[in-house]
């Protein structure tokens, strides 16, 4: 890491008092309780239900303002055995949430089909795209997953052909709600559901259990027929790729469902982790976010995103396996695309220093390919910490992908702006649209000018979130073992970063080409360091008995069956 490039430290709050009644009233260790007081706990109840809150308490569906409507309308569509279509976005939450839609409504005697559009068209009107096959299919009833909030006018043309229509999303709705039967979607203005941050497959989640307690209450299920627990591997494989809040509701629901894949019984997953060299037994957030689910993306972003959903209803072991390999072979291909269209987006940015001159970058080409541009838009998000659009033309339309920093929420932006769009949906920091090829210079110009009017030279220097001081000596398996009280980490709970002041004790060496190895003492105690990626910063560091503070997060390393205590450098500070 470049100096120039190194973020703000960003210290905590310490608050003793409110720090040792945490340790009193939890019997957890100081450093534990500081990570809590960081983050900004500020109640026993909070910490409470934070660290041990159980599926009792989950929030219950009928919460959702249209849940009894949308409840009725299905029992109704299962009892004249109606067709009914579940319609899913093509990224993993899609896929998940509508695999859990399909087997759940199958199980209940529903006739139950599915549809998932092609990301790569360039096509703006992709449910209008599936009208065709819902009246090929007869379709009664059709119920989106992880989309269609924002698809009024497309959703128009199925009330005209006499199709009802169900919406579970969870992306911000538009001024204009579409007209359906039922809505749920957290984020609807008049919502009375208190979870804002559950992801489409968790608003598809909410939907079964509905309709679970209906059809046990009124006695048309047996209470022993449907478990919900075997859907939460699919729930927490669609909330960790969607990036959802571990926090609230959404902690409890992968925590569960991270269990749950110990138990699975889907022949497509378990072949999949088997491919991906995972356990089911030991599986972790991180191992689904950058294993799994790039993987089954892969299908939207360049493929058949129809297929992952096969794979996750499919029973056959000989032809799940044959699945699993097309999908991994998918994502070797969607590495090779990635790769190819981020040297071509690095060497844009190399040769036109100017891009950077502004708080926002915003690049269009008709050579990237519009599944690749989300991760791509990510990237460079996070690389230069602005607001970052990547747009990819084709035949005259653009796609376009958002990503964002916290001081720059994108919505409001788009809203005013919508009369350059053709269409755009999503969240506050991560958002896509549609647009003409003639309006992406103007959209352009104005985002940035909005950008370089809303943030400063402060907002766009990347942040370092300090959690706790710690000293070596802190640093034992038992603690580590009580961190583990605030896993799983994800989005909004990421792993505590704690400081400490060390010296190094012999030069480090670089290994992996990148990555470097630190020898850190402190109090007569050497621990391991890594850091990756930082093998450029080795120069600075070619010294002994150089004084450092150090930003890392401490993990347990097995190697050749030995456990030991290894720190994962975020960052350091030469001390004078």
């Amino acid at each position: 890491m470049k100096e120039e490039e190194q973020p703000l430290w960003v210290y905590p709050d310490y608050s003793p008092e409110w720090c040792d009644s945490i340790v009193k009233e939890f019997n957890i260790h100081p450093v534990t309780a500081q990570v809590l007081v960081s983050r900004g706990f500020s109640t026993f109840e909070e910490i409470y239900n934070y660290l041990y809150a159980k599926l009792p308490n989950l929030i219950a569906p009928d919460q959702f303002q249209d849940m009894n409507i949308a409840v009725e309308r299905i029992v109704q569509a299962v009892t004249k055995k109606e067709t009914i279509i579940v319609y899913g976005d093509n990224d993993v939450d899609g896929i998940t949430g509508t695999t859990l839609l399909v087997e759940f409504l199958r199980k209940i005697g529903g006739h139950t089909l599915y549809y998932v559009p092609n990301r790569t068209t360039s096509s703006p009107t992709m449910i209008t795209d599936a009208l065709q096959f819902a009246l090929e299919s007869k379709c009664k009833l059709f119920i989106t997953v992880d989309c269609g909030i924002t698809a009024a006018d497309e959703i128009d043309e199925y009330f005209r052909n006499h199709i009802d229509v169900i919406i579970s999303d969870h992306h911000e709705p538009t001024a204009k709600i579409p007209n359906c039967i039922a809505t749920l979607n957290p984020k609807l203005i008049n919502s009375t559901y208190p979870n804002r941050d559950l992801t489409g497959v968790g608003v598809a989640f909410k939907l079964a259990h509905a309709l679970t307690n209906h059809l046990v209450s009124t006695g048309k299920i047996s209470p022993n027929k449907i478990d919900l627990k075997r859907f939460l591997d699919l729930v927490a494989l669609g909330t960790i790729a969607d990036m959802g809040a571990l926090i609230g509701e959404n902690r409890i629901l992968v925590r569960y469902g991270l269990r749950q894949f110990a138990q699975t019984k889907r022949i497509g997953l378990l072949k999949l982790m088997e491919i991906c060299e995972v356990k089911a037994s030991t599986i972790t957030t991180a191992d689904i976010a950058s294993k799994i689910a790039p993987r089954l993306n892969s299908l939207g972003r360049i493929a058949d995103p129809q297929k992952g959903v096969e794979l996750l209803l499919m029973h056959d072991s000989e032809t799940a396996t044959t699945l699993a390999k097309e999908l991994d072979d998918n994502n070797t291909e969607r590495q090779r695309i990635e790769r190819r269209d981020s040297d071509d987006i690095e060497h844009y940015l190399l040769d036109h220093p100017q891009a950077l001159k502004n708080n926002a970058i915003v690049l269009h080409s008709d050579k990237w390919h519009p599944g690749i541009i989300p991760i791509i838009a990510a990237r460079v998000s996070k690389q230069y910490n602005r607001p970052t659009l990547i747009i990819a033309v084709d035949q005259g339309i653009g796609k376009g992908s958002i990503r964002t920093i916290p001081e720059f929420p994108l919505l409001s932006s788009l809203r005013k702006h919508r009369n350059l769009l053709v269409n755009f949906g999503g969240h506050d920091y991560a958002a896509g649209l549609i647009i003409l090829e003639e309006n992406i210079v103007k959209f352009k110009n104005v985002f940035i000018e909005m950008a370089n009017q809303a943030l400063n030279q402060e907002d766009i220097i990347p942040k370092l979130h300090l959690d706790a001081r710690v000293q070596f000596e802190d640093l034992t398996f038992d603690f580590l073992d009580s961190l583990q009280l605030l896993e799983p980490y994800g989005t909004a709970n990421p792993p505590p970063i704690l400081y400490s002041d060390v010296t190094q004790a012999w030069p480090p060496k670089i290994v992996g080409k990148t990555h470097l190895k630190l020898y850190l003492e402190q109090n007569e105690r050497i621990l391991e360091g890594i850091g990756f990626g930082l093998s450029e910063a080795r120069s600075r560091l070619c010294k002994k008995n150089l004084k450092l503070q150090i930003a890392f997060t401490p993990h347990v390393n097995v190697f050749l069956n030995k456990s030991s205590i290894q720190l994962l450098i975020k960052d350091f500070k030469i001390k004078d």
